[in-house]
């Protein structure tokens, strides 16, 4: 496997018209986000066959991103189960639609559980348990994507240690942009360092090191050069999605041959 290069589409957005501009846009594969309103999976099965068949149209492959905006490591019982209810609803979509790789949020610490961290970390372990169990039964691959600072855990590579060994057949989503927030150019290369083998997929943006802005490579102060020699150092191959949000998608492109220039060199970047 070499590099793929994807992006993800807005669910607030139809999303046969995001198949279409993100496959103009000359990627290789979807980031399917299954977020309300637009990717309920309720939104999404009468529709099933006819996206199917645009993305073979548009000769895109797939990854899932799992519902960000749900809360398996809440204190409540019922909010946490409704919250994994609605991933393992998520994930028999993916299966159907056979997705290559599965993103998950590993559950924020809110409200009084960024108190009670105990707690909470038992409660998004028994969430994460159960997921895993059941993508694991239906063929999935996960990567398990690192927080920012605010999430309350599952931030820093030594955080990742005791999940990694526990779940043996768990991968990571590097998102380089959540490493860098506190954490800075050291964080990012750290999950590199730390877990080579481990590392199937990356989200790639940029920020000033405070907030997730998702802005374009450049406009920020993530050095994506020393990212990129650490990312060949560890022999990476596998999926790159650009978390650029923009109305004027011309920066997600734009994003997109920075990285591969950094890669390739000018004169090998492909198109």
């Amino acid at each position: 496997m070499t590099l793929l290069f994807g992006a993800m589409n807005s669910p607030l957005r139809d999303l046969e018209e995001e198949i279409r501009a993100i496959a103009s846009l000359g990627f290789d594969f979807l980031e399917m986000a299954l977020d309300a309103p637009g990717g309920l999976p309720s939104q999404i099965w009468g529709r099933k066959e006819k996206i199917q068949g645009l993305l073979r149209e548009c000769a895109l492959e797939l990854v899932v991103h799992l519902p960000t905006f749900v809360w398996p490591a809440d204190l409540t019982p019922r909010i946490r189960k409704a919250s994994v209810e609605e991933c393992l609803e998520a994930m028999e979509m993916a299966a159907q639609f056979q997705a290559r790789c599965l993103v998950l949020h590993p559950g924020s610490f809110l409200g009084l559980g960024n108190v009670a961290r105990d707690l909470s970390r038992k409660a998004a372990l028994e969430s994460l348990e159960t997921l895993l169990e059941r993508a694991s039964g239906l063929g999935l691959r996960v990567g398990l994507e690192n927080m920012f600072p605010r999430g309350g855990w599952l931030v820093t590579p030594e955080d990742f240690a005791f999940v990694m060994e526990r779940f043996p057949g768990l991968g990571i989503t590097l998102d380089v942009g959540h490493a860098f927030i506190g954490g800075g150019l050291r964080r990012a290369v750290g999950f590199l360092e730390s877990f080579p083998e481990r590392i199937l997929h990356l989200h790639v943006s940029d920020n000033w090191g405070e907030r997730d802005d998702h802005l374009p490579i450049g406009a920020g102060r993530v050095p994506y050069a020393k990212v990129v020699e650490a990312l060949k150092a560890c022999d990476y191959q596998g999926w790159v999605t650009f978390e650029v949000f923009s109305p004027d998608r011309d920066y997600l492109r734009i994003s997109r041959e920075k990285f591969q220039q950094m890669w390739w060199g000018p004169a090998q970047s492909p198109g």
